[in-house]
Formats: C-alpha cells, sequence, structure tokens
C-alpha cells in the first residue's frame, strides 16, 4: 500500500491544455498557472521531447517508484483514507510531436469519502523504447537506439532531458538548478521549455548530449527486455534507489557534457553540433545502491596513560573518512590523526575490485597506538591519505605525520608517496601485493587454502625475509549453540582453527581460531589474533601474550541494522589476546579494559553521492 500526500487543490480546477483550448496556447514552459476553473475533468496533456519522441511510454508516477505500476493500485491518503485505482497509474504512448494524453477521470473521487487525487502533484515519467520509440528529426523519423528514462517536476507537462536534470537537482537538493562548473551556458537555458517549438539550438544541444548519456548508463538487462517484441515500456526492472542513482548521475556529469556541447559549437554553432559524435563521460554506475562505510571513530589513547584501560577514559585519535565513486568503488581513505594501512585489508578489497560493499564485513579494524596520533588528530586538516588507482592496480600512502617511524617526508602533502602499493593478479584474485618504501619493501603473498571471501592465510616478507605467515588449519566448523544462548545477539556458532608463525610471535601463541556468528544470514567474524611488535613495543603499551580483535553487529530491528547487509560491523575493540574458548557460547560482553575503539558509520551509496553534489 502506497501513502499519497495532502491534496490541496481539486481536480475540478486543472488548469490543463485541452479542455476548450489548443495545446499551443498552453505556456512554453509546460506549467499549469493559468487559474481557469472546469467543472468536469480533463485530460492531462504534455509532449515527450529529444526531439519530439513518438511512442514512448508515459505515466504519471502516483506510488513514487519511478516505474509503471498498474492496477489494482492501492494508495492511502494523509487521512488514513484508502483509495484503489482500479487500472493502475495514468499512462499513455506519445503520439505525433511527441503529444500524450492521459486519462484521469479514475482520479476523481467522491468527495464524502476522500479529496480528488491531483495529477499536478506527482512527476510525469517518460521510457524511450529501443528499435520502438521514434525520434522525429528533420531529416526524417529514427527510431531510437538505446532505451532511457526521462521524468519532469510536478505538474511540470514536458518530459525532456533537461526537465530530468531539473527534476533530479531538485531531489537532491541542490542550491541552484545549474552547478558552477556548468556556469553561464546552462543558466541561460529555460530546462523547462518546449526548446523545438521555442527555436533554442543551445538547449536541443545539451538536450540530446544528455539523452545520449542517460542511454549509455542505462542497465543493458532492462535494455533488452524492453527491446523485446512483446514490451511496450510497462515492464517493471528498476528500483526508486536505481532510478535515483540514474538521475543524480546525469546531476553530476552535466556541467561536464555542457562543457563538450559548448566545445563542439564553438567551432559552428550549437545547430550543427554532431552529439553522436561527441565524448561523454563513462560512468559505471551501482544500482544496487548498497550500504557503505564511509566512517570511522578511532580512539586509541586513554587520558590516564598507559594501555589498556577502561574504554570509558579513552580519547579520539583519528577520524578516518572513506570516498567512493558511483560505481561503490572505495578511491581513498583519508585521515584526521594516523591510521595504520593493513596489507591483508587491501588484499580483500583488491580481491573484489575495490567494491567495499562485496567484501560482506567491510574492512576490517585497525588503530595506530603511537601517542603521535592524538597530537596530529588534534590539528585541523587531514594528515594521512590511502589513494587507490584501480585501473593501474596501484595504490598510495601518503603521511605528514610522526606516527610511521619517520617516514614523513613533509609536514604537507605533495611529492612522491611515502609508501606506493602495488598488485599482481592471477585467474581473477590476487597474487602477490607489494609496499614499497624509502624504509623497506614488504610483499604479502595470498594463501587460499581453506580461505574463504573474509579471511585468508598469507606469507608477509620485509625485505625478502619471512616475518609472518598465517595458515588456516582447516574449514570453518560450525558447533552446536549451548542451551539458553540461541536468542543472544552475538553466539559462536563457528570456528576456524589457524596457525600463527613468526619470529617474534609470543610464547603459547599457536593455537588459534577465529570465531564467527553464523546463524541465519549471518556471517560474522567476532574475533580474530593477531600480533605486532612495533605497537607493544609502545612504552605506554602492555601487551606480551599478542592481540585480539572483537567485534561486535548490530541487533536486528536497530535503527542501524541493514536486512540485505547484516554482517556491518557497528564497534571493534582491541583487547589481549585471549586463548580459544568453546564453540556454542554466547559471545562476551564489551570488554572494560581495551587498547582501543573503532566505531563505524555507513551510508547508502545514494545519500553519500547526494552529499556530493550538495
Amino acid at each position: 500500500m502506497k501513502r499519497l500526500l495532502p491534496l490541496s487543490v481539486s481536480i475540478f480546477a486543472l488548469a490543463v491544455a485541452g479542455c476548450g483550448k489548443e495545446s499551443d496556447e498552453r505556456p512554453v514552459d509546460g506549467r499549469d498557472f493559468d487559474g481557469v476553473g472546469y467543472s468536469e475533468p480533463v485530460p492531462y496533456t504534455g509532449k515527450v521531447i529529444d526531439g519530439y519522441l513518438r511512442n514512448a511510454r508515459v505515466w504519471l508516477d502516483i506510488d513514487g517508484d519511478s516505474q509503471y505500476t498498474p492496477g489494482p493500485l492501492t494508495v492511502e491518503l494523509a487521512s488514513g483514507t484508502t483509495v484503489t485505482l482500479a487500472s493502475g497509474e495514468p499512462t499513455a504512448m506519445s503520439g505525433e510531436d511527441g503529444a500524450f494524453t492521459l486519462e484521469i477521470e479514475a482520479l476523481v473521487q467522491d468527495s464524502a469519502d476522500a479529496p480528488d487525487i491531483d495529477p499536478r502533484d506527482y512527476p510525469l515519467y517518460a521510457l524511450a523504447l529501443p528499435g520502438k520509440t521514434v525520434e522525429q528529426l528533420p531529416g526524417g523519423d529514427r527510431p531510437v537506439d538505446s532505451a532511457y528514462m526521462m521524468s519532469a517536476t510536478p505538474g511540470v507537462r514536458q518530459v525532456t532531458p533537461l526537465t530530468t536534470l531539473a527534476r533530479y537537482r531538485g531531489l537532491a537538493g541542490a542550491a541552484s538548478l545549474v552547478s558552477e562548473g556548468a556556469g553561464s551556458s546552462l543558466a541561460e537555458v529555460n530546462l523547462l521549455t518546449d526548446y523545438i517549438r521555442a527555436g533554442d539550438p543551445r538547449a536541443h544541444g545539451y538536450a540530446r548530449a544528455f539523452a545520449r548519456f542517460m542511454a549509455g548508463q542505462f542497465p543493458e538487462a532492462y535494455n533488452e527486455a524492453l527491446a523485446k517484441d512483446a514490451a511496450d515500456g510497462t515492464e517493471r526492472f528498476l528500483s526508486p534507489r536505481a532510478a535515483y542513482l540514474l538521475g543524480l548521475s546525469l546531476v553530476q556529469n552535466a556541467a561536464e557534457i555542457v562543457a563538450v556541447v559548448d566545445d563542439a559549437a564553438s567551432q559552428g554553432g550549437y545547430a550543427n553540433v554532431d552529439t553522436d559524435s561527441l565524448v561523454l563521460p563513462e560512468v559505471d554506475l551501482e544500482l544496487s545502491d548498497p550500504v557503505l562505510l564511509t566512517r570511522q571513530v578511532v580512539s586509541g589513547q586513554s587520558e590516564y596513560g598507559d594501555l589498556p584501560a577502561n574504554r570509558s577514559s579513552l580519547l579520539t585519535t583519528a577520524e578516518l573518512s572513506f570516498d567512493y565513486g558511483p560505481d561503490g568503488r572505495l578511491m581513498a581513505i583519508a585521515s584526521e590523526g594516523c591510521m595504520t594501512p593493513s596489507m591483508p585489508e587491501i588484499a580483500r578489497l583488491i580481491n573484489v575490485g575495490g567494491r567495499m560493499a562485496d567484501l560482506d564485513v567491510q574492512w576490517l579494524p585497525s588503530v595506530s597506538l603511537s601517542l603521535q596520533s592524538r597530537v596530529a588528530y588534534d590539528d585541523p586538516g587531514v594528515d594521512e591519505r590511502l589513494s587507490f588507482d584501480w585501473a593501474n592496480r596501484q595504490a598510495t600512502f601518503e603521511t605528514t605525520t610522526q606516527c610511521q617511524d619517520g617516514l614523513a617526508d613533509a609536514s604537507e602533502f605533495g611529492g612522491p608517496p611515502e609508501i606506493t602499493y602495488s598488485w599482481a593478479m592471477s585467474d581473477g584474485r590476487l597474487e602477490g601485493l607489494a609496499a614499497d618504501s624509502a624504509l623497506e619493501n614488504r610483499t604479502l603473498e595470498p594463501d587460499y587454502t581453506n580461505g574463504t571471501p573474509l579471511f585468508n592465510g598469507y606469507r608477509l616478507m620485509v625485505d625478502g625475509v619471512e616475518q609472518a605467515a598465517i595458515s588456516l588449519a582447516g574449514a570453518s566448523g560450525e558447533c552446536a549453540i549451548d542451551e539458553g544462548s540461541e536468542g543472544a545477539s552475538h553466539v559462536v556458532s563457528a570456528q576456524q582453527a589457524y596457525s600463527y608463525a613468526a619470529a617474534d610471535a609470543p610464547d603459547g601463541y599457536g593455537s588459534l581460531a577465529l570465531e564467527f556468528d553464523t546463524r541465519g544470514d549471518y556471517v560474522r567474524l567476532l574475533r580474530y589474533s593477531f600480533t605486532d611488535p612495533k605497537m607493544s613495543g609502545l612504552d605506554h603499551v602492555s601487551a606480551e601474550g599478542g592481540f585480539d580483535w572483537i567485534m561486535f553487529y548490530p541487533q536486528e530491528g536497530m535503527g542501524h541494522y541493514v536486512a540485505e547487509q547484516p554482517n556491518l560491523i557497528a564497534d571493534a575493540y582491541l583487547t589481549d589476546h585471549r586463548s580459544t574458548a568453546d564453540c556454542g557460547r554466547e559471545f562476551e560482553e564489551v570488554p572494560f579494559a581495551v587498547f582501543g575503539r573503532v566505531s563505524y558509520q555507513y551510508q547508502r551509496l545514494s545519500d553519500y553521492l547526494t552529499e556530493l553534489v550538495e
């Protein structure tokens, strides 16, 4: 059931073309504002334009899902009254000169039951069908090669690439209809006009380029479905989030597209721009709109000095922000304070092509316990940055701090990076990861034996000498859950033994096990152990037996629980190492004494990208 907003205007007061007036008498921008009242409902008319588009599917999106919804469609008014539209959303195919007429008699309600549904309160959508929709051009009709979808702000009855830009600029909360980069060119264009009738070649040139860009981003599977003989544009494929991402991508790339058109027009005018030959941005989109890790707050120092310490005494020592492209790939991690780049985590990310959401458990924690991290954090600005160049299989780490054993070559970014990571692939997965710096050369060789995308073994070399080797002893083994623990928020329902070989390994460090909660859809890593001589060797740190990371996840029903991504860490704590405990037990409570804490924050990709527009 869909909920409708309250309506203040009766359908009987519609000021639309087609009621005793010719369509060319309505305002050129397609809006209704003449204030004329009518005694009976009239058709809701408009046009679909790239050039004028004939045989495009048009509908009024009453339920707000960005796809045509057939009947019966039951909606709920703000008053709580339900209304059923037997035929679904008003829809039609556009005709000559892109004109369409939507029959809206079904939107009229008995005044004793509910107010009328005013079509001007809802956006129009238009879908160009490959091989079926025809663009009317001066040289003759041309079938549309690839599908694309357009929309218009409620009340606007001309649906064009420019109205699509205007609508999604508004939905994204942009301060103005044009970005600063689009500048004077787009600012001089009426985005709501029938630019063909108005004789505006500049607007038409922009619209054609926008349409080509939108067609290039349209999902191939949807395009193929619409190209089938029986398809008529009523096929449902996109989620509301996917439709929004498509529109948002147009907003983000509009300035660059406009600049390309302007450059081409400088050679012979906008009327002579061959939009088919323009080199437009090619942008991959992750239309599933995953929830992504966007921020970590790291606490790794006690106000009382030594570690471990009461977790309530911990001070924030770093804040990390994670930056993404529209395809959901991680592009960079910027840190106020110090971070500790983890080669095993970089390796995991490489194996999913940089797409953080595919990690399931996103970015296992790390922390710098150096006292210099708090010093850097207190000084405003980014102190360290890890950047990824996926096309060239390379990443770079830059630092301006004293946390990294004197790696920083300056107090500001610039010049060669302090660490350069490079990697080689074999059969679609990581073969080796190298980290080169002025101090040392590190190489990580993955060991996939008994591994999973969440945790693999590896061999770590430093200047050609093996420093550590982790090997998974066998597959993860599930166990019976202790009586009375079935409903606990965290239960150790599976363990996987592994060995850790290193010259600096503490005594008794040979019997290790990963601990998991694998109930239902969970694949939650709860605990893993490691050593770090540099960290444990700090004067204020007492960790002779090594460290454990223990992780906690949101419970189902909590505000930050994501049903389709239940394995997102909420908080992680760095503790003393403890020996392996029984499988099947309820996982322990949040520890009292810790070395550090990492708190995770997430956003939908669409929300993250929207903030970039704002």
